[in-house]
């Protein structure tokens, strides 16, 4: 009887949490399905939730569309760069707030915070025009520095906390033994950084590999360094939209994040919920 009542109390719990993952799941399923129909059951008065027959000429499409390589090339070098410097910068940014005393601490803090909560949409026309007047226009290393400064704020948030979680007295003891400082933190807290690190690096590679705004804003005359977001939008005919190649596309566009965040999910929740134990 004891048992059975705090599972009865927790139905309506459970229930709403499943609706919640089914309503969120839903429009992926529906893209993926999309992706694997006909077109002439993608077209038909009746839609099915689960097709009928399968195809795979949508996703031979979106591949042999033109500058798929060539997006996808300028979608992974952009995005691992932005995310590998974001995180070199934050790093050092995060311990030297965590393990150090120093004037302005807080004011940088609070200037970081600002930052994450600033919307990057409201900054678009000043870009552009810091662009425009240093001949940075059509450019990928722009793409880069604007996804660096979009993910940054949030990597040093994350660090910190993640470092203040590592106790001091471990990076003092191999001090201690004959270490510097940088050899402590390399030796003893560098490598208890791992699960932060791939939190805010999946976090980073998605907020860049997602990005629309900025890549169809900043790259307008050089079409081929456009990302795969811009070529998304490309599947578009005399008769209309694809919506068989747009959706195999977009599977094959979602695909690569869904394989990270699946293998690194360990090592991202844990990280996210040290990183929120210390501010």
């Amino acid at each position: 009887m004891s048992t059975t009542r705090p599972r009865i109390r927790r139905l309506p719990l459970n229930a709403a949490a499943v609706l919640t993952v089914l309503v969120c799941l839903f429009p992926v399923y529906w893209m993926v399905a999309t992706a694997f129909t006909p077109t002439r059951d993608i077209q038909s008065d009746n839609p099915r939730i689960i097709p009928g027959s399968w195809t795979l000429d949508h996703f031979r499409t979106a591949v042999g569309a033109t500058g798929f390589g060539l997006f996808w090339r300028n979608s992974v070098l952009v995005t691992l760069s932005a995310v590998l410097l974001a995180l070199v910068i934050a790093l050092g940014s995060a311990y030297a707030v965590a393990r150090m005393r120093w004037k302005g601490r807080r004011q940088f803090m609070l200037m970081v915070f600002i930052a994450q909560m600033a919307p990057w949409e409201s900054l678009i026309i000043p870009v552009y025009i810091i662009s425009r007047d240093t001949d940075m226009l059509d450019r990928l290393p722009t793409l880069t520095l604007v996804y660096f400064m979009m993910t940054l704020p949030f990597t040093i948030i994350v660090l910190r906390g993640f470092i203040g979680t590592i106790p001091p007295e471990l990076e003092e003891s191999a001090q201690v033994d004959g270490c510097t400082r940088f050899g402590a933190f390399r030796r003893i807290a560098f490598p208890l950084l791992a699960p932060g690190l791939m939190a805010t690096s999946l976090f980073g590679y998605i907020t860049a590999w997602n990005e629309f705004t900025y890549a169809n804003f900043l790259i307008i005359k050089q079409q081929d360094h456009r990302t795969l977001p811009v070529w998304l939008s490309s599947f578009q005919n005399v008769f209309g939209t694809d919506w068989g190649a747009t959706m195999a596309a977009s599977t094959l566009f979602a695909a690569p994040a869904l394989v990270i965040f699946l293998l690194l999910q360990r090592h991202v929740t844990s990280g996210f919920a040290a990183g929120a134990v210390k501010g």
